[in-house]
């Protein structure tokens, strides 16, 4: 009974999931990132057991697993990961199954990719392309094709879930492109206490000032000379918001809004991890949408 008490806290402390045991009868996909396993649930539907490693309200720059989890990468029809550097704590797992011939997708290959245009990461891949509905509908064409190799699972079913996925995804695209088209031009511009933005930015026509944390990761720290020279572009641009991240404290970004001498709202935003039920983004296409009127309310006065 103290092993199991031991187990459940060191998993609760590693801010991944608890493995949920797959059926025989069943292919298993295992999926990293929250926000990906959250589409390739909608996609797969009941032809696969899916089990995804990062928990809810997790950082995902910074999640780890157990030994359970590990031997189940090891041992799935497929295992789905973001790439590009964004799972770092699990980096070293995703190489040892890719090494001994575990079937893998990498999204991050399958879209076209932006880098970090400033900071410590600048001239780097930006990971987080989620962030445009457009690429995530790449990734689930990737995701349909891979799937329906796998030995045992239901290829009408993955089409059908694909198609009506996709569908949502364009719909989504649709919705925020009309969203976003009511912010004044002057307005258009992002400060976060990450850079997490710069997909959203490109596909929807925004400036992305800055971020308190310059470089491409949560684990990084930012120095006095950042915070000044981005409290300096904020004044000079005057924008009506700042926007801080559901996974991280927004004491940073409170700071910029002091620092700055202006009248600046701090607006919390999803970014890189879905939330529990009655969180505001259970889903993906839930945690785009808050996003989506949050920005436009921020941004729109």
């Amino acid at each position: 009974m103290l092993s199991a008490v031991l187990v459940t806290a060191g998993l609760a402390l590693s801010g991944c999931a608890m493995v949920d045991g797959a059926t025989d009868d069943h292919p298993t996909i295992v999926v990293t990132t929250n926000i990906l396993g959250d589409v390739v649930e909608n996609v797969v539907g009941d032809a696969a057991d899916v089990t995804t490693l990062m928990k809810r309200n997790a950082d995902p720059h910074s999640c780890e697993i157990s030994a359970q989890e590990a031997s189940l990468m090891d041992r799935a029809d497929l295992v789905v990961s973001n790439g590009l550097g964004l799972e770092e704590g699990l980096q070293q797992h995703l190489d040892r199954v890719a090494a001994t011939g575990v079937p893998m997708l990498v999204a991050g290959e399958q879209v076209e990719v932006i880098d970090y245009s400033e900071g410590d990461a600048g001239g780097t891949a930006d990971p987080h392309f989620w962030t445009d509905p457009a690429r995530m509908v790449d990734v689930v064409d990737a995701l349909e094709a891979e799937l329906v190799e796998v030995d045992g699972i239901d290829r009408a079913a993955v089409e059908a879930g694909a198609d009506r996925y996709r569908d949502e995804l364009d719909e989504l695209d649709d919705e925020m492109t009309t969203a976003f088209a009511t912010i004044p031009a002057d307005n258009r511009a992002l400060v976060t206490n990450h850079h997490v933005f710069g997909y959203l930015a490109e596909r929807f026509d925004f400036r992305v000032l800055g971020a308190a944390i310059p470089g491409g990761t949560t684990l990084a720290s930012p120095s006095a000379s950042d915070l000044d020279g981005l409290a300096s572009a904020i004044t000079e641009a005057g924008v009506p918001a700042i926007f801080a991240e559901s996974s991280q404290p927004d004491r940073l970004v409170q700071v910029l809004a002091s620092e700055a001498g202006i009248d600046t709202r701090v607006i919390e935003l999803f970014t890189e991890s879905l939330t529990e039920p009655g969180q505001g983004a259970p889903s993906y296409l839930e945690m785009m949408r808050a996003n989506t009127e949050r920005i436009v309310d921020g941004l729109s006065t």
